[in-house]
């Protein structure tokens, strides 16, 4: 279990402030006349000893409280500028960072939980005992900001007043860091003491880059304070390591929902879109992919835009799940992101008119961002995120150095975009009726497949596999990937799945509420059915048709096929949506390829699944269940129809019945 509050509370340790007394003594001592003007809005104690402690082990020469006014947010930009974390671009109010060409993802190898004795933390983490943790985080943090400017934010992870929202504390000597904050998460310095009353806790990220050089990288650090719920980051640049309230406080927001609120609320990785359906109807959808695998893409498919990356989830009172966004930006991955494909982001990434941080592209002697599969024509030179780059340029291993970073990104303002909902911050959420699942999958899963049931719908989160991407330093091949959400699951990967189990399982939700769980997969190959080619089979704008199909299903407007995978959509239904959704024909051969079912690939997927949850104490047996009851069914077909069975096969096997 989590033992919040046990053992002691590292920065304390460190900095050696225990009291509201102390704290306010060194907080008159350290901060200018309009900085403690900023801090006397914060009255909670327990807020004001956690700065106070900031400051006494990191031992800034100076402090700034980024109130989230025009003038502070307009001093930050100029100072990430001035300091040369950022550079102008050609466009108005675009800046480009680049991180260190060694750290371009995730350092997951230097990312570790911090834990009590006999604390259980997730095998597929790593750990380190506090004790340690408070050695090394003294060697390696203690004055790490003498002679820099500590910078403190002041922010909540969702809408102000949200059931599921939680205030969070950004400490930082990067501009940079607290530039990406600005334009991703929602200020409340006003309202942040009410906040932590409403929420009973809040959270608190340190951070600094330290010399930023990579000879550093080695003695990079992200550690994840559970008991305290905090967060240290040093030596590293790169905002998924760095702006610790995004996956750091998204651990913690995931340990609240585990062993808090178990059954009520979920913290998962997933986008949050609205799909108009018939007659103008909205149908909100919530959906998990692993980072790298689509999420941006599938929400800005939808027609109203409320969140790409995170979601908090809760059963309200009226028997429904509602979402809300934690962030209020987008720090998207660019590559692919073309006009085709997502017209509505490059509206915004292309256009005058919306502030961008763009970060490990490459950028043209005119100051022009380009990246790898826009769809454009890009230039033969320039700079990226290695140094100076030109065409046909390989690395000392001969490898090509792409064009930009496969794991570059942009960073902006949700509002900015024109399919944005104002649903994204009501406090009271959005009603979600369709959770999807999905990962980078070549050779298995059909495009779209729904849970006959919640159980069954678990199962699809749990068993996601997927290729690994560019997001995590050093990642390669194909790996598991339990509800994309297992590289942020502090604790049991048991403990999650009951809670999974208990939630979609709980009797508050009301029957006709009950979300349609799904799986999707949108990089089923041409080659895994029967070709030669690694295409796609299929393209990006499908998966509009996807998504079209779940919100018809859930108001019971189509039909499907029952497998022991769960429900495929009728090619008649997905032959009239392809037509009238994105006005293109969809052949009957190419229905027959996505939604044939290759039984050996998705029998060995079962066993792969079933073999390493075997592996786990305490996974729930329905799970096992679950798998047991589409091996079985999957078998019978095969028995049959052979190791290929057709959707008309499908039909006819129900039939047989």
């Amino acid at each position: 279990m989590l033992q919040i509050g046990n053992g002691k509370d590292i920065v304390t340790a460190i900095g050696e402030i225990e009291s509201l007394e102390q704290a306010d003594a060194l907080l008159r001592e350290k901060l200018d006349t309009d900085t403690q003007t900023k801090m006397d809005k914060i009255r909670t104690p327990d807020v004001r000893i956690k700065i106070a402690n900031a400051i006494a082990m990191c031992r800034p020469q100076s402090v700034f409280i980024n109130s989230g006014n025009i003038a502070d947010r307009q001093y930050i930009c100029e100072l990430s500028l001035k300091n040369g974390e950022e550079k102008k671009l050609a466009m108005s109010r675009h800046t480009i960072h680049y991180d260190l060409k060694e750290e371009q993802g995730r350092i997951v190898d230097r990312t570790f939980y911090i834990a009590n004795p006999s604390e259980q933390i997730s095998s597929l983490a790593n750990k380190i005992e506090r004790d340690q943790a408070l050695a090394d985080i003294r060697e390696k943090m203690a004055g790490i900001m003498e002679g820099r400017h500590m910078m403190i934010g002041f922010y909540v992870r969702g809408p102000i007043g949200a059931r599921v929202s939680n205030p969070a504390l950004e400490i930082t000597s990067s501009a940079y860091v607290m530039h990406s904050a600005d334009l991703l998460y929602r200020h409340c310095l006003e309202d942040f003491d009410k906040e932590v009353m409403r929420a009973g806790h809040f959270y608190a990220n340190v951070h600094s880059q330290g010399l930023n050089r990579s000879e550093d990288l080695p003695n990079a650090r992200v550690y994840m304070d559970r008991s305290h719920r905090t967060t240290y980051s040093v030596n590293c640049t790169y905002a998924g390591n760095t702006l610790l309230m995004k996956k750091g406080n998204h651990r913690f927001s995931v340990d609240k929902a585990i062993y808090e609120n178990r059954g009520a609320e979920l913290s998962e990785h997933m986008f949050i879109t609205g799909i108009k359906g018939p007659g103008g109807r909205v149908t909100w959808c919530a959906g998990a992919a692993p980072s790298g695998c689509g999420k941006t893409t599938t929400a800005m498919a939808g027609d109203l835009f409320v969140g790409d990356d995170l979601a908090q989830m809760w059963i309200n009172d009226h028997g429904e799940v509602c979402c809300v966004n934690p962030e209020c930006g987008i720090f998207g991955i660019v590559e692919d992101v073309n006009w085709e494909g997502d017209p509505k982001l490059m509206e915004r990434l292309r256009k005058e008119g919306t502030e961008v941080i763009w970060s490990n592209v490459l950028v043209d002697a005119d100051l022009v961002p380009h990246w790898a599969g826009n769809g454009e024509q890009h230039p033969a030179k320039g700079f990226n995120f290695q140094g100076d780059w030109h065409e046909g340029m390989t690395d000392d291993t001969g490898r090509s150095i792409p064009l930009s970073h496969p794991n570059a990104r942009c960073t902006l303002v949700s509002r900015a975009l024109a399919n944005y909902s104002s649903e994204a911050e009501n406090s009271r959420g959005v009603v979600t009726r369709i959770i999807t699942y999905s990962g980078r999958d070549s050779d298995t899963m059909p495009p779209v497949w729904v849970a006959q049931n919640p159980e069954r719908g678990v199962a699809i989160g749990a068993c996601i596999v997927s290729a690994a991407t560019a997001t995590e330093v050093g990642a390669s091949g194909v790996k598991r990937a339990p509800w994309a959400n297992a590289p942020f699951i502090p604790g049991a990967l048991a403990d999650y799945m009951d809670a999974q189990f208990k939630f979609f399982g709980n009797p508050k939700i009301a029957t006709d509420k009950q979300p349609v769980m799904a799986g999707l997969n949108y990089f089923l190959t041409e080659e895994a059915r029967g070709g030669s080619s690694k295409k796609l089979l299929g393209e990006k704008r499908d998966v509009r048709v996807w998504l079209a199909w779940l919100e018809r299903r859930v108001h019971g407007e189509v039909g499907a096929i029952d497998t022991p995978i769960g429900l495929l959509p009728l090619y008649e239904d997905l032959k009239t949506l392809f037509t009238d959704i994105i006005q293109k024909d969809y052949p009957r051969p190419l229905y027959d390829q996505q939604f044939s079912l290759y039984v050996d690939n998705i029998l060995a997927r079962i066993e792969l699944q079933a073999d390493a949850y075997g592996k786990e104490t305490n996974v729930p047996p329905k799970l096992f269940e679950v798998l047991a009851a589409q091996k079985q069914g999957l078998l019978n077909l095969k028995q049959v129809y052979g190791a290929v069975v057709t959707p008309a096969q499908l039909i006819e096997a129900n039939a047989r019945k």
